[in-house]
């Protein structure tokens, strides 16, 4: 599921003087309605009832909506939240507040419902625990104004499996692994397991909830968003243990007599290489298949270098800003994660909401430890909590954002210093929306 769907803008205000307005939680009962909001919210036909499947997955307080008094009580806005784990650089898990099914009716736009609904959630959020706040923006001018900023980006390619040659005979494989195929009934019971073991090798990955593996396998389908069964192969090692899948879909085209299908990764995940190259070896070996998608795999992925001919791939068109973040815990969120170099830089930090607000010194250590504590010390470098959000995985560069006048030096190589600490050896990604 994602967020924001079309009917609103920047300029969302309160205005004191709509009392007829409420913004609260939802009751479990109400959750037909709330439905039929969402739905109206992502343009959608509500061709059927998905009260069953959000029922599931409902936690009191965390289904916000608003209702309009002035027509019936009528829902015209949604909100969820729920809580989730973000792998930081170094492994550990962040607890986040993962937001989505955020919807507001275009006849109610620019009358603050966003920002209330925002606004009570995180501070929620903050008062639960959760280090920081993730989501997808469909529109990327709503969401820097509650502090988050682009974490992640989605990253594909298209390979010409004819003209790249395939994969290079040369690429190890696991010894004595073997590949099975698995009905979507073993996907519910293997997947989690892997995903779990996968998640925390991967920085910017969070978890999926129960209720995404029965959606991903039909066993439970939202009405309007269809689903049809794909292909869903494992790697097993010389003992039986799994350690990688890929799931994907053939789109079935042929040129008259002359098969011309594409096959579409639709979720890869590889504890190691070996196995990686093992389950691509499966893709780019289907009968028929002359084209191989994969369109949201990790920027660092070596996939075009894994071909006989690299000039074969093709990146994908959409090479887009996927997940987003927000602090809401400076300290806490930079003392989870681990740092390449040893250093220190002061960064002086605004916030809207004041929960990052104030000048921080980040200090780390040989070992790859850090700490991030209030300083009264001048500071290298000037920005937002938004940028700070995107810099925190360590995927956006801060010389990047200062080039575009998005972060400020105060000191001359300020930038450079926070990216010496920040940057990572491989780039934080998602594959996941939610």
């Amino acid at each position: 599921m994602g967020n924001d769907a079309p009917g609103r803008t920047g300029n969302d205000r309160p205005d004191r003087s709509d009392q007829q307005l409420e913004v609260r939680a939802i009751t479990e009962e109400e959750l037909p309605v709330w439905d039929r909001a969402i739905a109206r919210g992502f343009l959608r036909p509500h061709v059927g009832d998905g009260t069953e499947v959000r029922r599931l997955s409902f936690q009191p307080g965390r289904y916000l909506a608003a209702f309009d008094h002035s027509d019936g009580g009528r829902c015209v806005a949604t909100f969820r939240s729920y809580d989730s784990e973000l792998t930081v650089p170094g492994g550990a898990a962040l607890p986040v507040d993962a937001i989505t099914a955020v919807t507001v009716n275009s006849t109610h736009r620019r009358r603050g419902l966003l920002s209330r609904m925002m606004c009570r959630d995180l501070a929620a959020a903050r008062e639960r625990g959760s280090l920081a706040a993730i989501l997808v923006a469909a529109e990327y001018n709503i969401y820097g104004r509650f502090g988050f900023g682009p974490a992640t980006r989605g990253h594909g390619w298209r390979v010409d499996v004819l003209r790249s040659g395939g994969l290079r005979a040369d690429l190890p494989v696991p010894t004595g692994g073997r590949i099975d195929f698995l009905t979507p009934e073993e996907v519910r019971k293997f997947g989690p397991e892997l995903h779990e073991r996968w998640r925390l090798t991967q920085p910017g990955a969070i978890t999926r909830p129960a209720v995404w593996w029965k959606l991903q396998t039909g066993e439970l389908t939202l009405p309007g968003l269809d689903w049809k069964e794909g292909f869903t192969a494992v790697h097993r090692d010389a003992q039986g243990t799994i350690t990688g899948l890929v799931r994907y879909s053939i789109e079935d085209i042929w040129d008259g007599a002359y098969p011309n299908c594409t096959l579409h990764v639709q979720d890869f995940l590889a504890l190691d290489r070996p196995t990686a190259n093992a389950l691509w070896k499966l893709a780019f070996s289907v009968d028929w298949v002359k084209q191989v998608c994969a369109l949201n795999i990790g920027i660092d992925d070596p996939l075009p270098l894994l071909l006989n001919d690299p000039r074969g791939a093709k990146p994908h068109e959409d090479n887009f800003d996927f997940m987003w973040l927000r602090l809401l815990d400076v300290p806490g969120a930079f003392a989870a994660r681990t740092y390449a170099a040893p250093g220190r830089i002061v960064l002086q930090v605004t916030d809207p909401e004041g929960w990052a607000e104030g000048r921080w010194a980040l200090e780390t250590a040989a070992d790859g430890t850090g700490s991030c504590r209030p300083t009264e010390e001048p500071a290298d470098l000037a920005l937002g909590v938004s940028e700070l959000g995107s810099l925190y995985l360590g995927t956006e560069s801060a010389v990047r954002l200062a080039a575009a006048a998005r972060v400020t030096e105060l000191r001359p190589g300020g930038a450079a210093k926070a990216d010496l600490l920040l940057r990572t050896p491989t780039q934080a990604w998602n594959p996941d929306s939610f």
